[in-house]
């Protein structure tokens, strides 16, 4: 979990120095080279995996990170937590998984927190940043309909086609929405080419390799709960490594938003869609 928290600080420093659509092109490029040598050919399975894609790669990651460049990061892991209400939404619309009053009242909790940091002046003139990181929330959602549409398929399988997929979605994206990037690519220092390289190797095969792991051995209600430390590993990276602020807007915020998606996951149905993850 601290190394999913840690990616919002890691990511912001990188995107100081690259735009993020090249960015996320380079990030898929290495998990693809990391992971394709032992994925599984996905037969019969190409669209669905290439909807997916445009879902996490298009929608969801280009808006989080170009929210990330100007909102802080500690802002950022609360907000992106509505990704958990939205699923619990989409999956009772689609799934017919049974909501109640007490997750109906999580979701409030948990927007009504994000509300309350978007209370803060110092957010003055960053609401599109912050739409952009809830709008992500929400495509991450979308994308657990479609992998739970998906059937059954190894997770590294998932993660390494998505990424191929993904990738000259990114690049081409990049070109037609971005200038720059050649002379970014070679100002780029150190720091900017491991944030890159902490995506692809932390984040996705060291950490998604511990959550398989743990999937295996353990219930999920045993492991779900362990969740909730992305966002307050989220808000201390950002303020021991970026010098962010932590305001009581963020404090009281911050404990709404988690409390309310620790009770939606707390209380999930047994099936419920599965993770789609930060590929």
């Amino acid at each position: 979990m601290a190394i999913w928290g840690l990616n919002f600080a890691v990511a912001k420093i990188g995107l100081t120095q690259l735009p993020p659509l090249i960015f996320m092109t380079l990030r898929f490029l290495l998990v693809a080279a990391l992971l394709l040598p032992f994925a599984k050919l996905p037969r019969g399975q190409w669209l669905p995996l290439f909807g997916i894609s445009f879902t996490l790669g298009i929608l969801h990651f280009s808006f989080m990170f170009t929210g990330l460049i100007t909102l802080d990061a500690a802002t950022a892991a609360i907000a992106i937590q509505l990704q958990v209400p939205f699923a619990a939404l989409l999956a009772a619309f689609f799934f017919n998984d049974k909501l109640g009053w007490r997750r109906g009242f999580a979701m409030l909790l948990a927007f009504a927190g994000v509300a309350v940091i978007a209370g803060e002046p110092r957010l003055d003139g960053q609401y599109t940043a912050l739409g952009f990181v809830i709008f992500a929330a929400c495509m991450w959602s979308v994308a657990n309909v479609q992998i739970k549409r998906l059937g059954q398929i190894d997770g590294f399988t998932l993660n390494a086609w998505i990424s191929v997929f993904a990738m000259p979605q990114l690049a081409l994206a990049s070109l037609l929405l971005e200038d720059g990037q050649w002379a970014a690519l070679q100002q780029a220092n150190f720091w900017a080419y491991f944030a890159i390289v902490y995506q692809a190797v932390a984040v996705v095969v060291i950490g998604y390799g511990a959550w398989y792991w743990m999937l295996r051995r353990y219930q999920m209600n045993q492991i779900m709960p362990a969740m909730l430390l992305i966002p307050v590993f989220g808000v201390l990276s950002g303020i021991v490594f970026l010098g962010e602020t932590l305001t009581a807007n963020l404090v009281i915020g911050g404990l709404l938003t988690v409390g309310g998606v620790g009770i939606i996951i707390l209380r999930r149905p047994k099936a419920t869609a599965p993770e789609a993850g930060r590929v």
